[in-house]
């Protein structure tokens, strides 16, 4: 069941910077004025699709906090990195970002990584 919360916290934690990411390049760059920087802002905290991605996160933190119950942190907290792994290929598919082969050696060592700081 620990794993189960490791990855809820995952996949709401991807959720939340897809939909972030999403919505924000919807709405534009942000303005360079003060003044319409903070109604930028506003007008983000009331797009519901960003307050889906806020509450995600905050879910996200609930499962972390399970998961705690379960494990050691330094046991759990390399499972994150999956994030970045889950965020890139999504961000390929979803948004079309670049595909570099510098970006896939950063993977594959923070995978290596994971299995490093599990294993041993």
């Amino acid at each position: 069941m620990g794993y189960l919360y490791i990855f809820g916290c995952i996949l709401f934690t991807v959720y939340g910077q897809l939909v972030l990411k999403w919505r924000i390049n919807l709405k534009g760059a942000l303005p360079p004025h003060f003044s319409d920087m903070l109604l930028f802002m506003a007008r983000l905290f009331l797009d519901p699709w960003l307050v889906s991605g806020f509450a995600a996160a905050f879910i996200a933190s609930l499962f972390w906090m399970a998961a705690m119950t379960k494990f050691e942190i330094s046991f759990a907290y390399p499972f994150m990195s999956l994030s970045f792994i889950l965020v890139f290929i999504l961000s390929i598919a979803i948004f079309g970002e670049t595909f570099t082969w510098g970006k896939i050696i950063g993977l594959a060592l923070i995978i290596a990584g994971i299995f490093v700081t599990v294993k041993l």
